[in-house]
C-alpha cells in the first residue's frame, strides 16, 4: 500500500512539475525564436553569397531528461503501441533549443545568415530496462560573417 502510495504521488509530481517546466520552457523558446527569426538558418550546403563574407563553424548543445510521468506514459505507451508523444515534445524542445544556442553564438559573431544546418541526436542517461533518461540534440552549421564591418 505504501509502495503504490510514493507511486502516486511521484506520478502527480512528475505530472505537475513537469508540465510546468515544459510551458516555461516553450515560452523562452519561443520568445528567442522570434528575436533571432531575423538571422536566417538553412540546411543548403554551399553559401548563397560568397563575396566579403568568411565563414565560421557554429554550434548549439542542449541534453534535456525526461521527468517520471513522461517516461511512465511511454511504458505504457509500449505495451499498447502507438505514438509516444511525451518523448515527441521532448525532442521538440531540444531541437529547437540547440538551434537557438546555435543561433545565438552566429549572431554574437556577427553573421548574416547560417547554412549547412545539420542536427544530431542520441539518447543518453539510460535508466532501468534501457529506457531514455535524458536526449541530447547538437545543432551545427557554417555561419556567414561579413568581413567588411571589421
Amino acid at each position: 500500500m505504501v509502495d503504490l502510495i510514493v507511486f502516486l504521488v511521484l506520478l502527480s509530481l512528475g505530472y505537475l512539475v513537469g508540465r510546468h517546466a515544459e510551458k516555461k520552457h516553450y515560452r523562452s523558446i519561443i520568445e528567442r525564436e522570434t528575436r533571432l527569426n531575423a538571422l536566417p538558418a538553412m540546411a543548403m550546403r554551399s553559401p548563397p553569397m560568397k563575396e566579403y563574407y568568411s565563414q565560421a563553424l557554429v554550434t548549439g548543445n542542449v541534453v534535456i531528461s525526461v521527468d517520471y510521468f513522461k517516461r511512465f506514459l511511454a511504458a505504457l505507451r509500449n505495451l499498447f503501441g502507438g505514438r509516444v508523444t511525451s518523448y515527441e515534445s521532448l525532442l521538440d524542445r531540444a531541437r529547437r533549443e540547440a538551434l537557438l544556442r546555435m543561433k545565438a553564438q552566429a549572431e554574437a559573431l556577427g553573421a548574416k545568415m547560417v547554412f549547412n544546418v545539420k542536427y544530431e541526436t542520441a539518447s543518453i542517461s539510460k535508466g532501468r530496462r534501457q529506457t531514455i533518461g535524458s536526449v541530447e540534440v547538437l545543432a551545427y552549421g557554417t555561419a556567414l560573417i561579413d568581413t567588411r564591418r571589421q
